[in-house]
């Protein structure tokens, strides 16, 4: 089971358009599309006539033409038309989700089968639209479950050892770097601060820093989506306690979505800002960013065979651990009240 009656992400705005788009979330299939206002729907994929998923057919002013018979249905879910047929009946309809577009995440209320209807708001996520950044971002897939992305992304100290060319650095200042683990409800914020550190990559193609820097790392996990300010600053020049330094910034947004049990949907975007108008960086950012998220991507999967092969393995805990330990506990806790209701 999965934590249910949450808001998870189920795209990113740009992924949606007039063609019906099937993706499954949490065991659910679903079809999302766009009705000719913009407006972003999610119907359950199948047809209640011959089960055709829905996402075989066609969207049209009134919503989605199923690709088999030509049932309509329109944004609730219900069907309007059957061709030939004047009369519908009243159990011709399919599952509506509820989805919300904000801030260009699109997200999906999951809940069981009649379940709870949203008692929430989705979050926000104010760095899309701050003037002094600018974003991308892109949708993975992998073969893995959720959970082993959650404790990649709660642990940066792999950073040196996995991204030697992008944003890694050297190892040893990575794993005893400055942490902080603090957990307030069902969210868990980590804080690492590398002082006086040879800055990597990504961050010298994108700024011009004059030698070493002082740099941050601050994590925030909530249930479904994970928020990542990493940066740096010229050694001395800002006070990493201080939330508007200035220096290089990446902001990251991490939307994990479990797809099966052992399969996952990976939202992400990159926001960075620019050291002036003549030293442009958003599109090296993204180049460097997606590239390290190929290489987390590599390394989770192959995490996941290995531990089907060594099943009876226990493995062991160091310290860099804490936060992701936590992060996992919060989940199992609220799977299990998932399958206490279910």
């Amino acid at each position: 089971m999965f934590p249910m009656n949450q808001w998870y992400v189920a795209g990113l705005a740009w992924e949606i358009a007039d063609k019906p788009l099937a993706r499954t979330f949490l065991n659910q299939p679903v079809v999302l599309f766009r009705l000719v206002d913009g407006k972003v729907v999610a119907l359950e994929d199948r047809c209640c006539h011959r089960a055709l998923p829905l996402s075989f057919g066609t969207v049209e002013e009134g919503g989605l033409r199923c690709g088999y018979h030509g049932l309509l249905f329109d944004g609730t879910g219900k069907c309007i038309e059957i061709p030939g047929q004047p009369t519908i009946p009243t159990r011709a309809c399919v599952r509506r989700y509820d989805v919300i577009e904000k801030d260009q995440i699109v997200w999906i209320w999951m809940s069981a089968e009649g379940g709870e209807l949203p008692t929430s708001e989705p979050p926000s996520y104010p760095w899309h639209s701050d003037q002094r950044y600018q974003f991308k971002g892109d949708a993975f897939h992998y073969q893995a479950p959720y959970q082993l992305i959650h404790d990649n992304l709660m642990d940066l100290s792999h950073l040196g050892y996995v991204h030697t060319q992008t944003i890694g650095g050297d190892p040893k200042t990575h794993m005893e770097a400055e942490m902080r683990v603090a957990q307030q409800g069902e969210t868990v914020k980590v804080t690492r601060w590398m002082r006086d550190s040879r800055p990597p990559k990504t961050y010298t193609d994108a700024w011009p820093f004059t030698g070493q820097v002082d740099r941050w790392q601050e994590i925030e996990f909530d249930l479904t989506y994970l928020k990542i300010w990493t940066g740096a600053a010229d050694v001395g020049t800002e006070s990493l306690d201080d939330e508007s330094r200035g220096g290089f910034h990446m902001r990251g947004f991490h939307g994990i979505t479990p797809e099966t049990e052992t399969s996952t949907h990976y939202f992400w975007t990159i926001a960075s800002n620019e050291f002036s108008s003549e030293y442009p960086n958003l599109e090296a950012v993204y180049e460097q960013t997606a590239h390290t998220f190929m290489e987390d991507k590599t390394v989770v999967e192959a995490q996941h065979r290995s531990l089907g092969r060594f099943p009876s393995h226990r493995n062991i805990d160091i310290h860099v651990d804490a936060a992701a330990n936590r992060v996992k506990r919060i989940v199992d806790h609220l799977s299990q009240q998932a399958s206490a209701n279910a």
